[in-house]
């Protein structure tokens, strides 16, 4: 469909999105794409630091679309969040989906020890307590977080948008390896391998504590290659850096770093600009603006047309499975 098509076709229909405060280029970005605006919302503070949201137009019978991503002040943006899908379900909103790029809490999905909790659960169940009909999301760390859920959750996947950078930034994409930094991302490197017909390579990795990397082993060869590390995320970026100088050892040309979410908390930013990395290539799920100065390394891929494409359909009653093969023009 083209954008004149799709234009008359979202001016025709019912249908709202509004932004939180965590991410709104990215939702301005889906917003032009649907050829929208951006419905009006206020958000502020009480003085004992209470979230305080304002719908600013009606929303009743409304297909209504919230888009707030677990970035930044975490714990803030999710309760903004939470509240602003209440506050369109108790105003008679039709349908509240809420869009949220990157998942907050989606590392803590199971017990590691005893006494632990699931927060991710608990999120899931926030969310359908708030009113939310729908969830549409991007690369959950863990799939299994689907099943938290009782109302429809789409995980769409950066994995076509990925192989589209390759393809066009690559030049010996051909003969690269594909590498994964653990054996938790092995299942989407291999994926990515298999799509390019290319090898798969994977370093494993032992732990004394959970973030203290105890010992690795490549498994796999990329001497005389280029290797390409993929992953869903990466916080403080440890895992990645020292997989960076694992490849380089082995023999590796160069290394690029390919990440869905790039958290970049704590000395990631340090880590980054003194690894070996020819780039650190990461979609704009979370704002990087202000990382992109700190570290030249870092190169986004722009997402906000799978996320619009994923909204359009979910409106028009289609399905999303074509976005898990495709980019949308």
């Amino acid at each position: 469909m083209d954008a004149k098509s799709l234009l008359q076709l979202t001016k025709r229909t019912n249908i709202k999105i509004f932004s939180g405060s965590s991410h709104q280029d990215l939702s301005q970005k889906i917003a032009d794409r649907l050829g929208l605006e951006l419905g009006k919302v206020v958000t502020k503070k009480f003085s004992n630091q209470e979230t305080c949201v304002e719908i600013g137009e009606s929303v009743q019978g409304e297909d209504v679309y919230i888009v707030q991503s677990g970035c930044g002040e975490i714990n803030d943006n999710l309760m903004e969040l939470l509240i602003m899908i209440n506050a369109c379900k108790i105003a008679s909103a039709g349908r509240v989906t809420a869009v949220i790029p990157c998942f907050p809490y989606a590392r803590q999905d199971k017990r590691g020890e005893s006494r632990a909790p699931i927060s991710a659960k608990l999120v899931a169940d926030m969310l359908s307590t708030a009113g939310a009909d729908h969830i549409i999301t991007m690369d959950l760390h863990a799939s299994q977080i689907q099943g938290f859920f009782d109302i429809p959750v789409d995980n769409l996947c950066a994995e076509p948008a990925v192989l589209k950078w390759i393809k066009e930034s690559i030049s010996e994409w051909r003969s690269c390896t594909i590498v994964s930094p653990d054996a938790g991302g092995a299942e989407r490197a291999t994926s990515i391998a298999d799509r390019l017909n290319v090898d798969f390579a994977l370093i494993h990795k032992e732990r004394k504590k959970a973030s203290e990397v105890d010992g690795t082993v490549l498994v796999g060869d990329v001497k005389n290659r280029v290797a390409i590390l993929v992953d869903d995320m990466a916080d403080t970026c440890g895992t990645i850096c020292h997989a960076a100088d694992k490849l380089l050892s082995a023999g590796a040309t160069r290394v690029y770093a390919i990440l869905t979410h790039g958290i970049f908390s704590g000395p990631a930013i340090t880590r980054m600009n003194s690894a070996g990395f020819e780039a650190v290539v990461v979609t704009n799920t979370v704002p990087q603006e202000g990382k992109m100065k700190l570290c030249s390394k870092i190169q986004v891929i722009d997402i906000s047309m799978i996320l619009a494409e994923a909204i359009r359909r979910t409106h028009s009653g289609k399905s999303v499975s074509y976005l898990f093969s495709h980019v949308p023009l």
